[in-house]
């Protein structure tokens, strides 16, 4: 499928959605929101699809808002929101279909991720970046708090303190620090961005699919829950992933001493 604002390419397993307006840095206008959803949905229900990576086009991931359309709406005449989008915006949907897609989503961060940009980039499950990456939470600057979930996963990434302090400056953090505070799996040299992510997607991609999907969910099941639940939960999905024909190729590769071949059964 072709999308006007973002380029979308399956290779080895690997769904690659690159956001597609390198003038605008990426800003999540025109239908680049409609874009991206559509997408993720799309490669969340492909078997043939293992990982999915986003990036950006050109030198930013992703700058956030489209704060020239944003301008135009707030003219005398400008078309408000309907209802609907009021009560459950695009952002919101995506964000929920990113969390709830049974395989692993991995931010390619190659420069400027602010404001939405980086909260976007943090709904991710995984975030590499380009030693060019730069990081803020812009919001403030702009008059404006998070969105795009970004209260949510900036002080279950760094801790509260930390969050409040970037949400409330709107600082302007880059790759390395982002790599301190655990914000960023691995920084690496701009041109090794795209291969060291997916060097990552492919380790990822070969591995049993059933037990990956059981495993993302209950990781976040489980930042929810008690110690409790969340041996209960991990008993509940282990059951699952037991029975699983992966699994009993799993121990036949180890008795066998080579590498297994995962299916997804």
């Amino acid at each position: 499928m072709t999308y006007k604002c973002l380029l979308y390419d399956v290779r080895e397993r690997i769904a690659t959605l690159t956001l597609n307006r390198p003038d605008r840095l990426n800003a999540l206008g025109d239908t680049l929101r409609d874009d991206l959803y559509d997408a993720l949905t799309k490669a969340a229900a492909d078997p043939g699809v293992g990982v999915l990576v986003i990036t950006g086009a050109g030198r930013g991931f992703c700058s956030g808002g489209d704060v020239k359309a944003m301008s135009a709406r707030g003219q005398p005449g400008a078309e408000s929101p309907p209802p609907s989008e009021r009560a459950s915006p695009i952002r919101d949907r995506t964000v929920l279909a990113m969390r709830d897609c049974p395989k692993p989503v991995i931010a390619a961060v190659n420069g400027v991720a602010a404001g939405a940009g980086m909260s976007l980039a943090l709904a991710c499950d995984m975030r590499i970046a380009s030693s060019a990456a730069k990081f803020s939470q812009a919001f403030v600057k702009r008059g404006l708090t998070p969105d795009w979930g970004g209260s949510w996963f900036l002080p279950r990434t760094v801790g509260a303190a930390k969050a409040v302090e970037l949400i409330l400056t709107g600082d302007t953090i880059d790759a390395a620090e982002a790599l301190r505070l655990g914000m960023v799996n691995a920084v690496v040299a701009p041109d090794a961005l795209t291969a060291e992510t997916l060097k990552l997607a492919r380790k990822i991609a070969d591995g049993p699919p059933v037990a990956i999907q059981l495993a993302k969910r209950a990781i976040y099941h489980n930042l929810d829950v008690g110690l409790r639940s969340g041996l209960e939960y991990e008993t509940f999905v282990q059951g699952i992933a037991r029975d699983t024909e992966d699994a009993k190729e799993g121990v036949r590769a180890f008795m066998e001493k080579r590498a297994p071949v995962f299916r997804g059964h």
